[in-house]
């Protein structure tokens, strides 16, 4: 409700998603400093999508975090999509299969507990570039396995999300690489270094 002279009225109020944003900022007037802030930040976001091996290489590991941590998030989106159209229902369940392959039995609040995640603190944005890149590698591949499945069926979905954790974490071992559990924990989440990134974009 906002005030109109004497009287007031009902408003519509909208929460925008992230690419209705993108178009918005893109298509405004960048006389304005909010938009030219906004056009600066997805510049810089699209370029870290567009690194090639060379310049990944380059990175520093804070820098490998936001990028893999973006592809996390893309690719848990197609990920659940996938595996709702595969039956899953239970997606606490599911989730917790992929980290029960992955971390030798640890499901996502045992990985939060070692970790000294604060309540609700996401355990992807407490990891570093390594075991981030190790879930990477597990979504993805369950994305291609769940294709595959041809009738929607919970049970083997899930399944198949504690197989392909079992497979990623069987590869490390015998590469001779460390586990999952055993990589350390940054001191610095996801969010305090986009946060940091903001910081340096308004102050420059």
């Amino acid at each position: 409700m906002v005030k109109a002279g004497v009287s007031t009225k009902a408003i519509i109020d909208y929460k925008l998603s992230r690419y209705a944003c993108y178009l918005i900022v893109q298509n405004a007037n960048p006389m304005f400093e909010t938009v030219a802030l906004g056009q600066t930040y997805f510049a810089i976001q699209t370029r870290k999508m567009e690194l090639t091996e060379k310049e990944y290489s380059k990175l520093s590991e804070d820098e490998k975090r936001l990028y893999r941590r973006k592809q996390t998030r893309d690719g848990n989106k197609i990920l659940y999509k996938i595996a709702k159209e595969k039956g899953v229902k239970n997606f606490d369940r599911f989730t917790n299969a992929g980290y029960k392959g992955l971390y030798n039995g640890e499901a996502a609040d045992d990985i939060a507990k070692r970790k000294g995640l604060r309540y609700r603190e996401d355990i992807l944005d407490k990891m570093g570039s390594v075991e981030l890149g190790a879930n990477i590698f597990r979504i993805t591949q369950t994305e291609a396995l769940l294709e595959k499945q041809e009738k929607p069926n919970e049970e083997n979905a899930t399944h198949t999300h504690y197989k392909v954790g079992k497979a990623v974490r069987d590869t490390i071992e015998k590469l001779g690489g460390t586990m999952p559990e055993d990589l350390p924990t940054p001191e610095k989440s996801i969010k305090e270094l986009e946060k940091d990134e903001f910081n340096k974009i308004i102050n420059s």
